[in-house]
Order: structure tokens, then C-alpha cells, then sequence
């Protein structure tokens, strides 16, 4: 049965959305990058290998920084967008011939890694802006082998508090689709096969000098993915409208009068389990081994005497 798509998430426009990757990746996405980075020092063993899910848009800042803090880790860039966008990762991640890394670190592949082949999956800021999270967090964990795990992170449905509250005013539609709540995010990866979910969350406050500025960073971060969104362009006196609301409702005392919005950002990771045997295969298993071991108590070898 094809999974459906998230109620306020149009696919069409998701899919349009997911093709128009291009440098440079937003700020915003770099300073979560940042943060998600720190949350490696949780992971007790460092993985061998890692790739990097769509880092034109992540953050390829971001990308160096992980890079650098797995010295020894080999490297897979997989970039789904657009070929314009995988040819810019290439140009931009790949070490030139002359760079010593190039011939004396770990290697950096470019493209999808085979299944069951990773051992970390770095993917930041997507999962928010697809129509089928389901079936994303599945190619996740097709490529992680087991005991790999995958480090997320997401919008949630704090985001656009102060501009849901200003089109609310003015009686528009929502400025944003709904963005799914951390809890229901774990549910989803157990679903998809994963284990030990571990999910938090933090509120980061952006603040503008303009809502012209305002504005323009927000296309940078995505679209109205609402199905109920105004179906047809607006005009100038629209925004003009628009920017005069946001200049009145978002002013911020707090930070010297500056137009404040808050974004929810999400965390989470979460493994892939080691396969387990077969109940039945399980308790030959057990058996075997006790037996083997009673055998060498009694003969003073740990082998079957008829082996």
C-alpha cells in the first residue's frame, strides 16, 4: 500500500521544491549543521564511513566540519536534488589532485553507496520538506548496515509561530505547511525499522532588521507546501501589505526592536538493529553452546566428541 503523503504537504509543490537546490546553502542550515555536529561526541564508537544526504542544501560548511571531526572516516556524497546541484557538490567537496588529504586520508566517494554499506547517514534539514517521510527514512536505513544509525534534523511545529499569528490577523490562509512533532518523528523511524529513536528539540529566535530581509531569508529555507495556499501570484500591494503587518506584529523589545521568529528546530538519531536470528535458530543456538560447554567441563576440550 503507497504511503500517503503528510495532509498539508502538497507532493507536487515538495517536488519542485526538492529540485531547486543551490549554493549557498542557508545560514540557518549550517548553524544547525553545527549543532547537530556536536551531538557526534554522543556516539561512543565513531563510524568508519558516513554519507552525506544532500549537502548542497544541509550545509557544505557543515560538511567540512564533519569531516574534520572523523579524521579517518572514508566519505560518500549523495545528493538527490538535481544534477546541477550534484555537479556543484562535486566541484566544491572533491580535494583537488595537488591537496595531500586527497592521497593520504580517507577516500571521497560521490554518489549513492551501496546497501547496507554506511555506517552513519548525515541528514540535515530535509525531512521536514518531503511529501513521503516514510519512505525517505527507508532508503535511510537500506543503506545502513547494522548497528549503523542515522543523525537527523528538522523543522518542527513551533517554526513561523509569529508569522502563522500574522496571516491568522489578516485572515490569509497558513504561510506554511504543518511540521510534524519530534514524537511523532520517532514513531516513524521505529516504523521504518529502526531502534533506540532519541529525539530533542530547541527553539532558535532569528531576528531582522527588515521584513524585506525577513522575507528573503525565508525563501532561502523553503515554500508554502500547504495545498490550501493562495492558488495564483500576488501583487505588489499584497506584499506591501504583508510587510507592513510583519514590521508591526514582529517587532521584538527584547532584541532592540528588531523583528523576531522563531524556529523549532528537531533532533534525532536513531540505529539500525543487527538482524536477529530466527526463534528456533536462537535456541539451537543456546543449546549447542551450553552442551559444548558441558562436554569440555567434562573432557576438558571445548569440542563435540564426535567432531
Amino acid at each position: 500500500m503507497p504511503e500517503k503523503s503528510p495532509p498539508t504537504i502538497d507532493p507536487v509543490a515538495a517536488a519542485r521544491w526538492h529540485t531547486l537546490a543551490q549554493e549557498p546553502s542557508p545560514w540557518l542550515h549550517e548553524e544547525v549543521a553545527r549543532r547537530m555536529q556536536e551531538r557526534l561526541s554522543w556516539i561512543v564508537i565513531p563510524p568508519g564511513n558516513w554519507c552525506d544526504w544532500d549537502p548542497v542544501r544541509g550545509g557544505m560548511q557543515a560538511h567540512a566540519l564533519i569531516a574534520a571531526g572523523l579524521p579517518k572516516a572514508e566519505q560518500w556524497v549523495h545528493e538527490t536534488t538535481s544534477a546541477s546541484a550534484r555537479a556543484l557538490a562535486r566541484a566544491r567537496l572533491r580535494r583537488p589532485w595537488w591537496n595531500a588529504a586527497r592521497w593520504l586520508g580517507p577516500a571521497v566517494h560521490f554518489g549513492e553507496p551501496t546497501p547496507a554499506s554506511m555506517q552513519m547517514v548525515w541528514a540535515n534539514m530535509s525531512l521536514h520538506m518531503t511529501a513521503q517521510p516514510q519512505a525517505l527514512m527507508a532508503q535511510w536505513h537500506k543503506m545502513l548496515g547494522p548497528d549503523g544509525f542515522v543523525m537527523f534534523s528538522c523543522l518542527g511545529p513551533d517554526t513561523l509561530r509569529e508569522l502563522r499569528a500574522v496571516y491568522a490577523k489578516l485572515g490569509w490562509p497558513e504561510p506554511s505547511h504543518a511540521f510534524t512533532d519530534m514524537h511523532d518523528w520517532g514513531d516513524m523511524l521505529a516504523a521504518a525499522g529502526f531502534a533506540e529513536p532519541v529525539m530533542d528539540m530547541e527553539r532558535i529566535i532569528l531576528t531582522f532588521t527588515s521584513p524585506g530581509r525577513l522575507l528573503q531569508e525565508l525563501r532561502g529555507l523553503g515554500r508554502n507546501l500547504q495545498p490550501q495556499r493562495f492558488p495564483a501570484l500576488r501583487g505588489r500591494h499584497w506584499r506591501q501589505r504583508l510587510e507592513s503587518a510583519i514590521a508591526e506584529e514582529l517587532v521584538d523589545e527584547n532584541n532592540g526592536g528588531q523583528l523576531a521568529l522563531t524556529f523549532e528546530i528537531i533532533y534525532g538519531h536513531a540505529f539500525k538493529p543487527t538482524p536477529r536470528a530466527p526463534r528456533e535458530q536462537r535456541t539451537w543456538t543456546k543449546t549447542k553452546t551450553q552442551y559444548l560447554a558441558q562436554i569440555g567441563a567434562n573432557q576438558g576440550v571445548g569440542q563435540h566428541p564426535d567432531a
